[in-house]
């Protein structure tokens, strides 16, 4: 899996990239077929106090592109609503990946 991790009007320290790598640790324990990631830290200058903190997310799975996005006061918490994001998607898209009709197996055992 290929991470990116890139900060607009702020710097990405080493204590904001880990935290940023476990908490997307819970996507690829859902889903192993994660390709490439690309998470964007932004700070907006001229948006309003409590939402000015944004974390917006590209993931390459196979066979699709997942986009989320989040903003918040806070910059982890910002994180944290993405990740819980990005895994609501993940888990629907593996479970659209699985194939759910195996009626004719039961028509044949019986």
């Amino acid at each position: 899996m290929n991470l990116t991790i890139s900060g607009h009007h702020l710097e990405v320290t080493p204590a904001l990239r880990s935290y940023v790598t476990t908490k997307l640790d819970r996507i690829t324990r859902h889903f192993d077929q994660v390709v490439d990631v690309k998470v964007l830290l932004t700070v907006e200058k001229q948006k309003e106090k409590e939402r000015r903190q944004r974390a917006e997310c590209n993931i390459h799975v196979k066979g699709n592109d997942l986009f989320a996005e989040s903003a918040h006061e806070d910059l982890y918490a910002a994180v944290d609503e993405l990740v819980d994001k990005l895994d609501r998607q993940v888990v629907r898209h593996k479970d659209r990946l699985q194939d759910h009709h195996h009626d004719a197996v039961k028509r044949l055992m019986q």
